[in-house]
């Protein structure tokens, strides 16, 4: 007979072995191929996009613009386009909330992957019959405790491994029993494999495939978020440049409108005019300060768009705060590279990539539905070692030496009948790769006319701009002629009026036209999937409570 210590130590040398399977899981988790690999920067980098300037005649484009700005306010924030962009970034509730979903995602992934963890059971009985026997073959009074440890291994292949090891014990008063009382001891162990339905590595990774590619589609979408409000700040910021001076051109105005008020009470006081002058041009002073009043509304609007999108701590949307851009725009032409463009925004747009993953999943589906559609068909083998003895040792002893031993291998096989159930699922899961193709190729050419639109508006908005920049300084030609002609006695107050209204009106026109160049420029840099700037932008996942 063995040595009882030996015999125990590779008892527990299998029993450590078989619970060492459950650490398998890191593995299949790396064996496991997406098949549609990404880079993780690609999803959690934003690339600038760099736009080539172009050689133009500096009397044409002169780079200052016709208005200056005037000085800020006294306690005012003053805000640079990086550092607007910072605080969107950072207390953006939008995007607070969009972040969460990579962290969610992985969740499903860690769950999705739990599936071939290893489970450890144990069965524990006891039961005691006192029954009437016809036979004193039979002991009417019985009494038997078992316990039954277990462990069960899920197998990547779809089959599963079994470890079970029974025992009891049995006190009986039949008289014929020979160990009373008796005590057995078994070592089980079982494999069942299916070969069909159910089999194969790459079936039951799928759920995993799915949860990984579900994440990184999140993190497709929060790039998207990202992107998306950077540009809403930007074309904000922009906005709020535009109304600002806006309100600048208007007082401008008024002041030219006072000037004017004062010229006509000075001929009219000389004898040189008639007095209805100085009721034309105090007519003129009242309807530049009404434009001046729906000028500072909309400052006022202007920033507290501003204000809601950055939710910056101690700047609420209702605070008195004023805010003032301080980055001027770039008023620089480009060379824009269209064909260039298209390549750069199909390979950038995050909408484009989340379609691709979901392109991916719907493959993996079709595989998985067409396996699931396939006859059962499984093998189960089953090996059993039997002890028996008059104590709890010798039942171990015996089982160990391993002198009666069970084999048992059995086919299970079922064949539906129809099967209706199953093949419209495979036709669903193609039909719906079908219609995601489609959606793909419309989105791709949604894409390039994006694109395009966007590179048409950036030339339109360099001509306005030069066009501007003309009639600006044809207005002041103008009004210069119109003021002379009024000293003359050849013209009045309101042709005066009309002359000023015109050259704000052209100033106002050239203004929309460069912040207009600076939001189309933010437009071709969504359209790419870029972002406009000098540096990236890296994001990471919110991890909510566990950051």
């Amino acid at each position: 007979m063995n040595d009882l210590p030996t015999r125990r130590r590779w008892a527990a040398a299998v029993l450590a072995a078989l619970a060492a399977l459950p650490g398998c899981n890191t593995l299949i988790s790396e064996w496991v191929s997406d098949g549609f690999q990404v880079p993780p920067e690609r999803l959690r980098q934003i690339e600038r996009l760099r736009l080539a300037a172009r050689a133009v005649d500096a009397n044409a484009a002169a780079t200052r613009p016709t208005t200056q700005p005037a000085e800020p306010p006294p306690e005012v924030l003053q805000l640079t386009l990086e550092q607007c962009r910072a605080l969107a970034l950072a207390g953006n509730l939008d995007l607070k909330v969009q972040l969460l979903s990579p962290a969610i995602a992985a969740e499903s992934i860690t769950e999705a992957e739990a599936q071939f963890e290893a489970l450890l059971a144990a069965d524990v009985s006891w039961s005691k019959t006192d029954t009437p026997v016809s036979s004193g073959l039979s002991g009417s009074a019985v009494e038997s405790a078992a316990v039954t440890p277990s462990l069960r291994v899920p197998l990547p292949t779809g089959g599963s491994v079994s470890l079970d090891l029974p025992a009891s014990r049995l006190m009986t008063d039949n008289q014929f029993s020979t160990l009373n009382p008796s005590y057995t001891a078994d070592l089980r162990f079982g494999f069942r494999q299916p070969l069909l339905r159910g089999a194969g590595f790459y079936t039951n990774t799928h759920a995993i495939r799915v949860a990984r590619w579900e994440g990184k589609r999140s993190e497709a979408l929060a790039k998207l978020e990202v992107i998306r409000v950077l540009a809403a700040a930007d074309r904000l910021y922009w906005r709020l440049y535009a109304v600002r001076r806006e309100q600048e051109v208007r007082t401008q105005e008024r002041a030219l409108a006072e000037a004017q008020l004062a010229r006509a009470r000075r001929q009219v006081e000389a004898g040189d005019k008639a007095e209805v002058e100085i009721v034309r041009a105090e007519l003129g002073v009242a309807e530049r300060k009404e434009a001046l009043i729906v000028a500072a509304n909309e400052v006022r609007r202007g920033e507290r768009d501003l204000k809601r999108i950055l939710q910056k701590p101690g700047l609420p949307i209702g605070s008195r705060t004023v805010v003032v851009p301080g980055t001027q725009p770039a008023i620089v032409p480009y060379h824009l590279d269209t064909g260039r463009l298209i390549e750069l925004a199909q390979a950038n747009r995050m909408d484009l990539l989340a379609l691709e993953f979901q392109l991916a999943q719907d493959a993996s589906t079709i595989d998985f539905e067409r396996n699931a559609a396939l006859p059962l068909v499984s093998v189960g083998y089953t090996y059993n070692i039997n002890g028996l003895g008059p104590t709890r040792n010798d039942a171990f002893d015996l089982m160990f030496d391993k002198r009666f031993e069970d084999h048992s291998l059995g086919v299970q096989v079922e064949v539906p009948l129809g099967n209706a159930a199953a093949r419209s699922r495979v036709r669903r899961a193609v039909l719906q790769r079908v219609q995601r193709l489609a959606t793909r190729r419309q989105r791709e050419v949604l894409i390039e006319q994006e694109v395009r639109d966007a590179v048409d508006q950036i030339e339109a908005n360099w001509q306005r701009i030069l066009a501007s920049r003309t009639r600006v300084a044809l207005a002041e030609r103008v009004l210069a002629a119109e003021l002379r002609q009024f000293d003359q006695g050849m013209r009045t107050s309101t042709e005066v009026l009309e002359s000023q209204a015109s050259l704000a009106d052209a100033r106002s026109a050239e203004l929309r036209a460069l912040v207009e160049y600076q939001v189309a420029q933010v437009d071709l840099a969504v359209a790419t999937g870029t972002l406009l700037g000098a540096a990236k932008v890296r994001w990471e996942p919110s991890r909510g409570d566990r950051e």
